[in-house]
């Protein structure tokens, strides 16, 4: 079956980076586009970042535009999500996600069905 495994996240400083990883098992990684997600305590899991199954294109939400860059090895069948300036507000676990509905939006929810367990990132202040 999927697996989608996270790893690297941790504590930081504000304005530290971090990066995280995504490692994908039980599909074809290079036939998808994949996405990362984070959610917050109290907060509704939200849209990060999205990259196409050839890494040819990028999506990012507008609160880590210029701040995350998403990226993926094909051969390795890993995804990243390299954190820069990291604010405090970007405190959330994040969660890497294979995006299965093709014409799905890549910054919905409802386009991914496979999910990793999530890395939690916190910034302190």
């Amino acid at each position: 079956q999927v697996q989608l495994v996270e790893s690297g996240g941790g504590w930081v400083q504000a304005g530290g980076s971090l990066r995280a990883s995504c490692a994908a098992s039980g599909l074809t990684f290079s036939n998808y586009a994949m996405g990362w997600f984070r959610q917050a305590p109290g907060k509704e899991r939200g849209f990060v970042a999205a990259i196409t199954s050839s890494g040819g294109s990028t999506y990012y939400a507008d609160s880590v535009k210029g701040r995350f860059t998403i990226s993926r090895d094909n051969a390795k069948s890993t995804m990243y999500l390299q954190m820069n300036s990291l604010k405090p507000e970007d405190t959330a676990v994040y969660y890497c996600a294979a995006k299965t509905r093709k014409f799905g939006p890549f910054q919905s929810l409802l386009s991914y069905n496979a999910w990793g367990q999530g890395t939690q990132v916190t910034v302190s202040s």
